[in-house]
């Protein structure tokens, strides 16, 4: 059974096998933690993801991860919905984008994977409901991923994937 935990911080730094990048179709770039994952891993990456793109919502492809430090070997980019209200299979999308993620993990044989909350930001879907949904696939998802950590860039994104990871027992 896959161990996942949730911390708080700097997707770009941590020590995994993968991360995944909340992309957009283009795979070149952009705001949020594109933009950050883009910055922290050098141009080639987005040369890297014009070559694979595009990529539609709620699919994954990867790329190298080039100068990422500490060394992390691949970016896993996934494209996930943007919120529409919710009547437009939004969450469907985004659970796939997270089961594809863990698919294209076990294509590269990674064993530990670092996924941020995809498509909270400028795609705005429903944070408390976004957590849920991650936790939720990735929990129930066969994989041979060992190790999968949420991780927030704030304090409001921690507290909610923490609960939707550990949610609280009957009282």
């Amino acid at each position: 059974m896959v161990m996942i935990e949730v911390v708080q911080g700097d997707i770009t730094r941590l020590r995994v096998d993968a991360i995944v990048n909340a992309a957009n179709g283009s795979l070149m770039g952009g705001g949020g933690v594109d933009g950050a994952i883009h910055r922290a891993a050098g141009p080639r990456l987005a040369e890297a993801g014009a070559a694979v793109a595009p990529c539609a919502p709620g699919d994954a492809k990867a790329t190298p991860a080039f100068d990422l430090q500490p060394r992390i070997g691949h970016v896993i980019h996934t494209v996930g919905p943007v919120w529409n209200g919710g009547g437009h299979s939004e969450p469907d999308v985004l659970a796939s984008c997270y089961r594809r993620c863990l698919e294209v993990a076990d294509e590269l044989g990674v064993k530990s994977v670092a996924f941020p909350a995809i498509s909270t930001g400028v795609y705005g879907f429903p944070a408390a409901r976004a957590a849920r949904i991650a936790a939720a696939t990735l929990g129930s998802a066969s994989t041979r991923v060992e190790r999968i950590t949420l991780v927030a860039f704030g304090e409001e994104s921690y507290d909610l994937l923490t609960a939707a990871v550990s949610p609280a027992e009957p009282g």
